[in-house]
């Protein structure tokens, strides 16, 4: 008779961390940065020239502002509290606390030179943009002397300048419910460059140019007609011309009839 070995396999169990006590009710940034084994499910690497984790920052920040204070202790868990109390953001960990899936994306990198006494002088300018894809946006730029540290800091001034995107179902075409576009048409200027967003139906997609198409995806917004004057081959101007016209939205007084009629909603699509 032959000897058969039998090879059981014993399966390990798998350790669900839990939520810390003392961070129960807290902002889901706090949470993330606590549990750091949840936050490391998806395995891929830090981009290069992307700064330092902002998990490790949370978990080392000393608030600095009444507005961090508060998110710290549990008082604001939510962008939408925060942006209620008009208090201005003025730390980079509280957007790391109450968004922290962001999305950055490299804009554009440009190399300054200047010519002085001691030789050639170079710099760089980036801009960058984030956005959660679902109602919040953000854009800034910064100059260095290393490319890496500049990203950095151009992500950083993005965090700092997000603001809730206004969504709406405009479109003469468009069925009842929820809307993916902008309610009605708002112009954004950057320099000689101006560009108009205008109401489209779902299913249209983003009739923009490649730059101005990146900033709303980031936004959110997957359909909506545009039209453009000036450089719009400045891709700088050309970003900061569509951020400015979702800013332009925001500063519109809509009364509540108005709002219920065109399906508005600004920031999140919270359920």
């Amino acid at each position: 008779m032959s000897d058969e070995k039998t090879t059981e396999t014993t399966e390990m169990p798998v350790e669900v961390q839990e939520v810390p006590p003392a961070m129960e009710g807290a902002a889901p940034g706090l949470i993330l940065a606590f549990t750091p084994q949840e936050a490391k499910e998806d395995g891929r690497p830090r981009r290069r020239g992307a700064g330092p984790d902002p998990m490790k920052a949370l978990r080392e920040w000393t608030p600095r502002t009444r507005l961090g204070r508060m998110v710290l202790s549990k008082k604001i868990v939510s962008m939408e509290q925060a942006l209620a109390t008009g208090i201005p953001i003025r730390e980079v960990e509280i957007i790391d606390a109450l968004l922290p899936n962001l999305t950055d994306e490299i804009i554009k990198v440009n190399m300054v030179q200047r010519m002085t006494d001691s030789g050639r002088r170079v710099r760089f300018n980036v801009m960058a943009c984030v956005g959660n894809h679902d109602g919040y946006v953000g854009l800034g730029m910064a100059k260095g002397k290393e490319v890496a540290g500049t990203i950095s800091k151009a992500i950083t001034a993005a965090k700092l300048n997000v603001i809730p995107v206004m969504r709406g179902n405009g479109s003469w075409e468009s069925s009842v419910g929820p809307g993916t576009s902008v309610p009605f048409s708002t112009t954004g200027r950057a320099g000689s460059t101006r560009v108009t967003l205008s109401p489209a139906p779902s299913g249209k997609g983003l009739v923009v140019g490649e730059t101005g198409k990146r900033v709303l995806e980031l936004a959110g917004i997957t359909d909506v007609i545009s039209r453009s004057k000036g450089q719009t081959r400045t891709t700088i101007n050309y970003a900061l011309a569509t951020y400015n016209a979702l800013c332009a939205l925001n500063s519109t007084r809509l009364s509540q009839d108005q709002a219920n009629r065109l399906f508005i909603a600004k920031g999140r699509l919270l359920e």
